[in-house]
């Protein structure tokens, strides 16, 4: 990373022309006239690969951060600000859920936004807003969004890059919806840019996941972006999925402080913003994992940026090895369900997916923190192909072990480590 900052600073100061000379006397006029030229002697043999600096004046940098809420932590969404500092892009994008939100109290709505505003205010480069469901919970709260900020959906342009900012809440019965005035709003937005180079798309929810695309209004969406480039940025799971429809790339992001086990890239769990160059052709994106963006002097800046306090039961190391037919099988996901009487339903409590020699550690709260006591329902799915959150899953393994109200598999987790030896068959 430290070779990735210094690639760019020193990209951008020496943008301009190349002046190459055989002597220390020889020069090229036009650039001896330009201060930010490339001044080297180079004779027959030189030690470098080329002159040809990656500096196109219509390439540009921008940064995407994630989600903060659903239980935010202490110290990253803050700290983050300081670090893309560091980065310096030309602007920072946003995918919503900025605040914790579902509340009525104006007071409680006032007090977080004066919070995040006061973080954001800390780049050194615009930041641009888009509203998640924990910003926009309930009409109180978007009438608070209009008096802070106005439009809940916009669109801009820069460098031929046409950028569509769009709200996919719409409280009280309609979140995780494109409403129809703002698909006609969007639809004329394309129009008007239809000689764009590129498209970029932010909202929060991946809505493209839904039944039923007309209904919840991204269908139109795809409709009015369809024969042009573009790439669509969302969050909202918590989870970093890539997909791909219509031959274009969907992110969704991990998070950048919001609620997460942080198990790390195998699981799309770590926080991180999203790094992207619109090249000349097509943007290349880039994660930049927090932890491991650090100023020159290797110190994480300080914050007083306080997380959300979350209940949690006491939890107990377990795990175990999973044999399939007798074999150790990886790359699959063991889940532990708890019954509630109330509901009549299973709740999945905690998971893990098993490695090379089928072994598993469950996560409830935070990475390989095991699972709460009681007696638990367990299903083995190894998914065909990722899901999307809400989708049914396509399991490589029989159908039975893939609910947990028809998996024979059951077991008890109690006090003190706890070892979970399962064996399935195929049969």
């Amino acid at each position: 990373m430290k070779s990735f900052v210094l690639g760019a600073a020193t990209t951008a100061a020496l943008a301009g022309v190349v002046a190459l000379s055989r002597s220390p006397t020889a020069a090229d006029p036009k650039a001896a006239a330009d201060p930010n030229a490339l001044r080297i002697e180079a004779g027959d043999k030189n030690p470098w690969t080329s002159l040809k600096l990656n500096n196109d004046p219509d390439q540009f940098q921008f940064a995407v951060v994630s989600d903060r809420t659903g239980g935010h932590r202490e110290k990253v969404f803050s700290r983050a600000v300081r670090q893309v500092n560091l980065l310096q892009p030309q602007f920072v994008m946003s995918v919503g859920d900025l605040i914790e939100g579902y509340t009525l109290k104006e007071d409680r709505i006032k007090d977080e936004w004066d919070e995040f505003d006061g973080y954001v205010k800390r780049f050194e480069m615009p930041f641009f807003y888009v509203p998640g469901n924990h910003d926009l919970t309930n009409t109180a709260m978007v009438t608070k969004w209009g008096e802070r900020y106005g439009k809940r959906y916009y669109h801009f342009s820069y460098k031929g890059a046409l950028f569509l900012c769009l709200c996919s809440e719409n409280p009280p019965d309609a979140m995780g919806t494109i409403d129809k005035e703002q698909q006609e709003w969007a639809a004329k937005a394309l129009a008007a840019n239809a000689d764009a180079r590129w498209t970029f798309v932010f909202l929060h929810k991946p809505i493209w996941t839904a039944k039923d695309l007309e209904k919840n209004g991204w269908g139109a969406v795809e409709k009015a972006l369809a024969g042009r480039k573009y790439t669509v940025f969302c969050g909202h799971v918590h989870r970093y999925q890539v997909f791909e429809r219509n031959g274009m790339q969907y992110y969704q992001l991990a998070t950048t402080g919001g609620g997460s086990k942080l198990r790390g890239p195998e699981y799309g769990e770590f926080d991180h913003v999203a790094w992207v160059t619109m090249k000349k052709d097509a943007p290349l994106v880039a994660n930049v994992l927090l932890d491991g963006l650090l100023p020159s002097d290797l110190k994480v800046p300080d914050s007083d940026e306080k997380g959300v306090p979350v209940k949690r039961k006491a939890t107990h190391p377990a795990g175990g090895v999973l044999a399939v037919d007798g074999k150790p099988f990886a790359g699959a996901t063991v889940a532990l369900h708890l019954f509630n009487p109330d509901t009549e339903k299973y709740n999945p409590i905690a998971d893990g997916r098993t490695d090379a020699a089928g072994r598993f550690q469950l996560t409830t709260y935070a990475k390989f923190d095991g699972c709460p006591a009681g007696e638990y329902a367990v299903t083995v799915v190894k998914a065909a192909k990722q899901p999307a959150d809400g989708e049914p899953v396509e399991s490589l393994l029989p159908k039975k072990y893939a609910a947990a109200a028809t998996s024979p598999l059951k077991v008890t987790v109690k006090e003190g480590a706890n070892e979970i030896n399962l064996d399935i068959t195929t049969k």
